[in-house]
């Protein structure tokens, strides 16, 4: 209890040197032990000066002389002091130090309070007693175990000051955390110093009650203290508070209320400022921009229009409810010039989506109109070049000549295309749908310059064929038919010319088979005298074979053989003869058949050669 009380009492009597200027005491056996220090507080509590006296004593006696007039100075203020001398303080008799400084705390600090008829401590006791007795987990029955859990001093403080702290989400259980909270809210907004330790309420069985009674004294003063100040002050506070508050306000809606009708205006004159260049990306960006204002400033400014005019009438409401004159906003700032800019807005935007509608709509129109000009147009010339091409008459040559002519035309015609397509990707960027000027689409004229192109190769290539086969006069016209149809069903991709591998398909139908190093000798032969294996080629190499090698007898005996001496060849034993698959199926086709008993065909090579070779 001694260093509770040692504490606690130092700390006391610190608060006072240090209010005055001194410097704190760290030790009451030590610091009092010369009577410099117990000299200054009697001076501080007095509020008087106790004459002369030694400020740095060295001997014994000068100390002796210090601390006799500091008890001298008690005991004529009518203080009682109790079996203690000058050399119970030089000695460091704590225990009567104690005492004596207890003996100063009642007299300075309690024994002036009051409480309903009663005084010094009990009057203290009645006082938190009152204070508290809202509190229902709080019973102040003495200065020991009834502050032990913090929570007689948070209801003490809850009580005055409220807004310090909140009581009722307290727990309640937690008996540092709450004496902890008082401590340091009394230390930091009422100007009670800590004079206990958390561990001097909380961990002890019994809190030292004179400690206690002096930290509660505390409270008491300062609280009382409090309370006449803030009588008189509050008032005035309250006021001054009300009339800031109205003047922020004012300022506050004033301020908002003229940037507001700032942005409106100048939202209109940028739209009314506003040009489109002519194009649909322009339009389209000019209109995303204005649907993202109204889903965000415009937003924004319906909720600010919304919050101003709620201001105004809290201003108001405040202002009569303390009879208050009323308040009228600047020329220019009342909720009836915010209406009529409102209004004047919201025409402003109708204007505003009605031009960028009728921009996407002109725009859109003339790029359907675009389109079917190009498209139209592009459509006439590929008619007028295909009634040309069936109208080519005449020699053969001149036929050549003509057709040559027309062909040099399609580079022109794709870039024509390419503009066409161009306007139809301006069409889906710009998302138009249907176009009722014309019914062509990009796709369909690409189809159709396709097949004029491929007419004319066609055409080009059919005309270099009758001029050869005018000038093979050493062919029948049934065998020119046959060797014809055979170019052309080898030429797979109508080129007029045949590959390697269909060279050597096209001479196997014919019967003529030939190794891999033959094939390719000839093939490399036909290459170097025409530089491609074109149908002029093909006819000289089979009217020399046929001329050198080959008679209709030749070849029935190549089909007897291929057929095993039957009459009739199957699919089989071509492929057993290891005929390519090409002339296979070539064969399979020109050759009359008839089906055997399991639906077999069987091919009749000699009638099929008596037909090619009549």
């Amino acid at each position: 209890m001694d260093s509770t009380q040692e504490r606690t009492f130092c700390k006391w009597l610190n608060t006072k040197l240090e209010a005055n200027g001194y410097p704190p005491m760290h030790s009451l056996v030590q610091d009092l032990s010369d009577g410099v220090r117990l000299i200054q507080l009697m001076e501080i509590m007095g509020d008087t000066s106790l004459g002369r006296y030694n400020k740095n004593p060295r001997m014994r006696v000068q100390k002796a002389e210090n601390v006799n007039k500091a008890l001298e100075f008690i005991r004529q203020r009518g203080i009682k002091l109790t079996n203690i001398g000058p050399e119970d303080i030089i000695d460091g008799n704590l225990k009567l130090i104690l005492g004596m400084i207890w003996t100063l705390v009642l007299r300075f600090t309690i024994a002036d309070i009051s409480e309903e008829g009663l005084s010094a401590k009990e009057g203290l006791l009645l006082w938190a007693q009152r204070k508290t007795a809202p509190y229902k987990e709080v019973d102040v029955q003495d200065f020991s175990i009834s502050w032990s859990d913090g929570l007689a001093l948070c209801a003490l403080i809850h009580c005055h000051r409220p807004e310090l702290l909140d009581y009722d989400t307290l727990d309640k259980s937690d008996r540092h955390g709450n004496t902890r909270l008082a401590f340091q809210v009394a230390a930091d907004h009422l100007g009670v110093p800590q004079l206990l330790e958390v561990e001097d309420l909380c961990d002890s069985t019994r809190p030292d009650e004179r400690s206690v009674m002096t930290y509660i004294a505390s409270y008491f003063h300062a609280f009382s203290t409090m309370d006449q100040a803030e009588t008189v002050s509050r008032r005035v506070e309250k006021f001054a508070e009300l009339m800031q508050s109205v003047w922020t306000s004012k300022n506050d809606y004033e301020r908002r209320a003229r940037a507001l009708l700032h942005a409106l205006s100048e939202v209109q004159k940028k739209w009314s400022t506003s040009r489109f260049t002519g194009s649909y990306t322009d339009a389209k960006e000019q209109s995303a921009t204005f649907t993202t204002y109204k889903h965000t400033t415009k937003r924004t400014w319906v909720t600010e229009r919304q919050d101003v005019t709620t201001l105004l009438g809290n201003i108001q409401t405040k202002l009569r409810t303390y009879g208050l004159r009323e308040y009228i906003p600047p020329l220019g700032l009342a909720l009836s010039d915010l209406d009529d800019a409102w209004n004047d807005l919201l025409q402003s935007e109708a204007k505003r989506s009605r031009a960028i509608n009728a921009q996407i709509r002109q725009i859109k129109e003339s790029l359907r109109k675009e389109f079917a000009e190009l498209a139209n147009d592009f459509s006439q010339r590929l008619h007028a070049i295909s009634l040309e091409l069936s109208g080519v008459a005449g020699p053969l040559e001149t036929q050549q000549d003509q057709v040559k002519e027309i062909q040099t035309r399609l580079p022109t015609l794709s870039e024509a295309l390419t503009r066409v397509a161009k306007a139809e990707q301006d069409c889906v960027v710009a998302n138009v749908e249907e176009n009722d000027y014309t019914v062509f689409t990009c796709q369909d004229l690409e189809f159709e310059l396709g097949l004029v192109a491929q007419s004319l190769t066609k055409k080009i290539s059919f005309i270099d064929n009758q001029i050869v086969s005018r000038n093979m006069t050493n062919l029948t016209p049934a065998q020119l038919e046959q060797f014809e149809s055979t170019f052309r069903y080898f030429d797979r991709d109508e080129t007029n010319t045949l590959s390697l591998t269909e060279t050597s398909a096209a001479l196997a139908s014919q019967g003529l088979v030939y190794s891999d190093e033959d094939i390719t000798y000839i093939y490399d032969q036909l290459l170097q005298d025409y530089g491609a294996v074109t149908f002029e080629a093909f006819i000289n190499l089979l009217v020399e074979i046929t001329e050198d090698q080959t008679s209709p007898e030749q070849l029935r005996e190549s089909f007897r053989g291929i057929a095993g001496n039957k009459p009739f060849v199957t699919e089989l034993d071509m492929r057993l003869a290891q005929l390519p698959v090409s002339a296979v199926d070539y064969l399979s086709e020109v050759i009359p058949s008839t089906n055997n008993e399991v639906g077999e065909p069987e091919y009749d090579y000699d009638t099929w050669l008596r037909d090619v070779f009549a």
